[in-house]
């Protein structure tokens, strides 16, 4: 799956939610909302579902029709350690390649020849 899937897992984390708020929530890892398309987080919810990373009921506690409110599970819940593991992990990669990069840089900037 992709990074929407962590991000999904975050938020619910948090607190349960309907898709829209959770389309407005993931503003704050770089989605634009007016950009993504509903059907992909509605997508993406039913495929967590089905893999049990998060449960759904009906709510109607809105003045509006029904909306189905998600929540994470515990294997959600694992699932999102698993992730956050592989993105510190990830994260230390990209600091030594740019570290390597820079080092390079710095030299070519001193009179050094890399190639």
């Amino acid at each position: 799956m992709s990074f929407l899937e962590p991000c999904l897992l975050l938020t619910l984390q948090r607190a349960e939610a309907h898709g829209y708020a959770l389309l407005d929530a993931l503003a704050e890892f770089g989605f634009d909302p007016e950009l993504l398309d509903p059907s992909l987080i509605y997508r993406a919810l039913r495929e967590m579902e089905a893999d049990r990373l998060v449960s759904s009921r009906w709510s109607s506690q809105s003045l509006g029709p029904q909306r189905r409110v998600y929540r994470i599970s515990q294997k959600g819940r694992r699932s999102l350690e698993e992730w956050a593991a592989e993105l510190r992990q990830t994260r230390g990669e990209i600091e030594r390649l740019l570290h390597a990069y820079e080092s390079i840089e710095e030299s070519s900037a001193e009179g050094g020849d890399a190639a």
